[in-house]
């Protein structure tokens, strides 16, 4: 089955409470996750909430990475997309687990753009022609 992208619903609960409280520790630890997948990072924002939470995206030139931290439930909800077959986003997702200290992770793997009627591996870029909206 060939896809155009990889979508990783990282559960991670059991969290240390001091590793997804703080926003520049998520912010590093999200950053380090696309470079442990060797991502191209592209842009970082994030944000932390009053009096806890933080929520926060790496766009990376293959997708993104975003999560919300919840630490009075030390939980954290990470979505890792990416496209094309040049990085693992498990590399992303095992790096997280660590850093979060997470006992009790889940990853839930959903292909993206199944489009293929023949189950053909379409490029990832399609650079022949040039694609136009209409509105």
């Amino acid at each position: 089955m060939h896809a155009l992208g990889t979508h990783l619903l990282v559960e991670l609960r059991d969290c240390n409470p001091g590793c997804i409280s703080n926003v520049r520790q998520v912010t590093d630890a999200m950053v380090g996750a696309a470079k442990a997948a060797n991502a191209t990072i592209v842009d970082v924002s994030f944000h932390e909430f009053n009096p806890f939470g933080i929520s926060g995206m790496v766009i990376i030139a293959e997708s993104h990475l975003s999560i919300h931290t919840w630490p009075e439930y030390n939980y954290a909800a990470v979505d890792i997309f990416t496209c094309g077959d040049v990085i693992n986003p498990g590399d992303a997702a095992r790096y997280l687990i660590d850093r979060f200290e997470s006992l009790n992770p889940s990853i839930v793997e959903v292909k993206r753009g199944l489009i293929s009627t023949k189950d053909v591996k379409l490029p990832h870029k399609v650079f022949e022609r040039e694609l136009e909206c209409v509105s």
